[in-house]
């Protein structure tokens, strides 16, 4: 070998070994970077001298299908925990079995406070203590109505929030698109650029699961995984309407809220067949659409079995055929043809509310009665509480089919909601746990620091050695010219 040969190997070398440190370096302080890839130096053999190195690039290391997994996962938890917090913040509304404000606890007061009104008829405290108690029931479920109503409206406006949010991440990763094979074209480093790409695609698969098709040129394509194009040369435009304040009678179906569109064409939101299933996006509409009319619908049917006991004929001596019972739709009987939200709407009759002007003897009475009657006579009051004992058949089917108590049909209310909690829980804990691991496995395959370091020393090695040689042909070249 020829000292300009052995000097131009070592100028190489010294290269690479440059190159290799600044990659090294790189990748420890990125090691915890979010869409941070690990680097490479790749190398060959000079093909000036035939034994020496040239740098052809840095690579940038990364496992489509670890990576396809863990945004699948990724999505199943944000999908999931969505649902779970809509499901336990419901239980929270209705109450649990031990609570002593549940809605079961509430009617239990209520029965309670007929039992020792009945026990005692003539005590204007006992039927004031039965008729609060009275509106204490219609106040819980108004309550837990009013709830459930705000929560399905943060979910439509979370919607809004998630559409615009796609719509510009949507729009940066076209702009990506375009300046990746430019910057490629001109000799620049591409792989700042993948990152920042990587992690944008992350945030779009968060609120809607992606498929990523690789296109010529370094540029992607992006698909949902029901079929809907996000990104193909251009960015798909999605449409929605925030309602904002809904109402329990609001649906798609009778144009009282917004679907989602896509380009002008409406998009499936709902069930196996949604086009954006899986991820956060589709949770918030499963919610606003599925889940609080379901939820709603419950709500309805203990109000509406209350309601009815009450307007039961003959219950009432006093009362007409068309005269509200105990507790009304708004001051009016149970009209089985009015919107959905009758919890909501439930009210106390107020000619028995003494905090609004009525009389609670006529809980004695009966409702209809323009005086007292005989203050020892509890015949009336223990109608109202043999009704709420009787077995009745359930308005929804998802009660059960078999003729149930006005507290049996309170308790099937929280024991759904509290099953439902629970199942929800425990996919969100199964998700958590999914997408934990699979970080982990993207991690070990992602930057070593210990291996890392390792490189470091062998760089730093290789520099000095390829320094020594660069010494040698200097001193070499010295004594020759000195001879």
């Amino acid at each position: 070998m020829s000292m300009s040969t052995a000097l131009n190997n070592a100028l190489g070398g010294l290269g690479a070994a440059s190159r290799g440190a600044a990659v090294v370096s790189g990748n420890i302080a990125n090691a915890l970077t979010p869409g941070y890839a690990k680097r490479t130096l790749e190398l060959t053999t000079s093909p000036i001298s035939g034994n020496g190195v040239k740098v052809v690039g840095i690579t940038r290391r990364q496992d489509p299908v670890l990576t396809a997994n863990l945004r699948s996962a990724t999505a199943d938890y944000a999908a999931s925990s969505a649902i779970s917090g809509f499901h336990t913040q419901f239980e929270a509304l209705v109450g649990t079995p031990e609570d002593d404000r549940s809605i079961s606890a509430t009617l239990g007061g209520f029965e309670n406070s007929l039992i020792a009104a009945a026990s005692n008829p003539g005590s204007a405290e006992r039927l004031d203590q039965a008729a609060r108690a009275a509106g204490d029931l219609a106040t819980a479920l108004n309550s837990a109505s009013e709830g459930l109503r705000q929560m399905r409206s943060d979910a439509d406006r979370r919607i809004g929030t998630y559409v615009d949010t796609l719509n510009i991440t949507l729009k940066d990763i076209e702009a990506l698109n375009a300046k990746i094979p430019a910057v490629q074209n001109s000799g620049g480093d591409i792989n700042g650029l993948l990152d920042q790409r990587q992690i944008l695609i992350d945030q779009v698969n968060e609120l809607v699961p992606v498929n990523v098709v690789a296109r010529e040129n370094n540029r992607v394509s992006l698909y949902s995984d029901g079929g809907l194009i996000l990104l193909e040369g251009t960015a798909a435009e999605l449409l929605f309407s925030v309602t904002g304040d809904t109402k329990p009678h609001m649906t798609v179906a009778n144009g009282l809220l917004s679907g989602l569109e896509v380009n002008g064409q409406s998009v499936r939101t709902i069930g196996e067949t949604a086009q954006i299933r899986g991820g956060a996006l589709a949770a918030q509409f499963e919610i606003r659409d599925e889940l609080s009319p379901k939820a709603q619908a419950d709500l309805d049917a203990v109000a509406r079995d209350l309601i009815e006991r009450f307007e039961t004929p003959g219950l009432d001596p006093t009362a007409t055929p068309t005269d509200q019972g105990l507790f009304s739709d708004d001051g009016a009987r149970f009209n089985a043809t009015a919107p959905a939200g009758l919890a909501s709407r439930m009210a106390l009759n107020a000619a028995v509310d003494p905090d609004a002007g009525g009389d609670s003897w006529k809980l004695r009475t009966g409702l209809g009665a323009l005086s007292p009657n005989d203050p020892g006579d509890a015949t009336q009051l223990q109608a109202f509480g043999a009704v709420l004992n009787s077995a009745r058949p359930v308005s929804v089917s998802s009660f059960g089919t078999g003729d149930l108590r006005a507290s049996e049909i309170s308790f099937v209310l929280l024991s759904k909601a509290g099953a439902n909690a629970h199942a929800a829980q425990s996919r969100e804990s199964y998700a958590s746990n999914a997408r934990l691991q699979m970080e982990q496995l993207v991690a070990e395959q992602g930057v070593d620091s210990d291996a890392e370091l390792q490189r470091m020393m062998q760089i730093e090695q290789a520099y000095a050695a390829n320094a020594r040689i660069i010494t040698v042909v200097d001193e070499l070249m010295d004594l020759l010219l000195r001879m």
